[in-house]
């Protein structure tokens, strides 16, 4: 059953970036607001299924671990992405002032829920007050970003290798932009079940192996739901859709963040914030941690490091391979 979801994530994901991809040119909003927003919140949705139905059966390391350890996945995704991409860095061609505000706003929500998580333990009708702070936070974060993209204060420097985030003459062929839509939002309910599967399968494979749920939720049930941004981000990548494969997983990140805000709703024996381990909380700052080097990359644009790819790809594939080692370790 894990795999027959996990199977049911990547086909629904397939699709998912050619729609978002039409829906961009056609809406006129671009890809980095399409793919940061809608692409990142409907491919998270299995995510979020996973981690409230984890938190509700008890299993508050599976449900934190899963969120954020699906961060660290996504993120490492780009460098793989970046693999594919064998033009030039992939940062430095998806050049977008909107991509660094959503992975500055990411960063801030990494490190509220880790702040409040090593604070004295507080509730409020068993939600942590930082829940709704991470809710307003995000909010705030949307509207700053959308003001960017209407009054710019500033734009990367364009090279020949920038690519530009033009309509392509494609996207307006084909259905009207409504079944579009209706389109996207049916693959994303597909998600959204096949979310609740893998929640209900990843409890019982730790059970049954004797795995932590830290493990299982970091690495099986993270990586399965985290399955349609790889997918996405390969096949915008692909499509020349640049800005809106780096945004797709950015957006898709900082709406993760807020997986914990879900989970922490849903588990009923306080904050799920002061329920998890050190392991647990190792996972956020991991996630910061490659945050904050995916920040470097795409202000640093980089044409091209050794094998082709930009140095922050090679770093978040160490990065993230000493992250899952540490897991192991800790299990």
């Amino acid at each position: 059953m894990f795999l027959a979801c996990a199977v049911a994530i990547t086909l629904a994901g397939t699709r998912m970036s050619t729609l978002a991809d039409r829906l961009a040119d056609r809406t006129g909003i671009g890809e980095a607001i399409v793919g940061g927003v809608a692409l990142g919140i409907a491919t998270s949705l299995s995510g979020v299924v996973t981690s409230i139905t984890a938190a509700a059966d008890g299993h508050a390391a599976l449900a934190v671990s899963n969120a954020v350890g699906g961060i660290a996945a996504q993120t490492v995704f780009l460098a793989i992405a970046d693999i594919f991409y064998r033009n030039v860095n992939l940062e430095h061609a998806a050049a977008s002032a909107l991509n660094l505000m959503q992975l500055g706003l990411l960063i801030l929500m990494l490190a509220l829920p880790l702040a409040a998580a090593l604070t004295p333990e507080v509730s409020l009708f068993a939600v942590h007050p930082i829940s709704p702070v991470l809710v307003v936070a995000y909010i705030t974060g949307l509207r700053l970003t959308e003001r960017a993209r209407q009054e710019p204060m500033w734009q990367p420097r364009r090279t020949r290798e920038t690519r530009r985030d033009e309509p392509d003459a494609d996207s307006f062929a084909g259905p009207p932009t409504p079944v579009l839509v209706l389109s996207f939002g049916l693959l994303a309910v597909v998600l959204a079940a096949a979310g609740w599967g893998v929640a209900k399968t990843g409890g019982t494979i730790a059970e049954a192996t004797g795995l932590s749920q830290s493990l299982v939720g970091a690495l099986f049930t993270a990586t399965a739901t985290s399955l349609p941004e790889l997918v996405t981000t390969i096949a915008a990548v692909r499509r020349g859709a640049l800005t809106l494969a780096v945004g797709g997983i950015i957006g898709g990140n900082t709406f993760d963040v807020l997986f914990l805000v879900a989970a922490d709703i849903a588990y009923r024996d306080g904050s799920i914030l002061h329920a998890v381990g050190e392991r647990d909380l190792f996972l956020l700052v991991w996630a910061l941690i490659m945050s904050a080097t995916l920040l470097l990359g795409l202000l640093r644009r980089e044409r091209r490091g050794p094998g082709g790819i930009g140095f922050e790809s090679l770093a978040l594939i160490a990065i993230y391979a000493a992250g899952v080692g540490v897991q192991a370790v800790l299990r």
